[in-house]
């Protein structure tokens, strides 16, 4: 078994995005029967954004976009931890992401104040980058 400080956060971030697909549906469901909305008629899925609050539809979006940059986070990190590089600073800047993304997840799904969101996003995506950048120095044995 790899051991790997790195698959720590991983974990947390799946384990976070399950728990935003739990609160979209507890409010979802509810606010698609208030609506009057069948199961079929959200086989067009943007057609919720019209029909359900937005309130409710934030809890979706931010399940959405824990499907995307993070896709890229979980093949960096069990990258670096199937070379050996998932411990100290790449592990801690595995946390420094998840924890960027949990709360720019809190900020979407409950106040959606999109600078703060973006702001979030960015400095996300900057450690996702460094990731990347420390992962491309191991497989390509760059030494700097």
């Amino acid at each position: 078994m790899i051991e790997s400080q790195i698959l720590q956060p991983v974990v947390v971030l799946m384990a976070w995005t399950m728990i935003m697909w739990l609160w979209m549906y507890a409010t979802r469901i509810p606010a698609m029967s208030k609506a009057g909305i069948e199961p079929n008629d959200a086989r067009r899925t943007k057609a919720l954004d019209e029909a359900l609050p937005a309130e409710v539809q934030w809890k979706a979006h931010n399940y959405n976009h824990l499907h995307e940059a993070p896709t890229v986070f979980y093949a960096v990190a069990l990258l670096l931890a199937i070379v050996g590089s998932g411990d100290g600073m790449n592990a801690l800047i595995a946390w420094i992401y998840v924890g960027l993304r949990i709360i720019h997840s809190l900020v979407q799904a409950t106040a959606n104040v999109v600078m703060v969101r973006f702001v979030l996003y960015a400095l996300s995506s900057v450690a996702l980058m460094v990731l990347i950048f420390h992962a491309a120095i191991v497989v390509f044995d760059i030494h700097l």
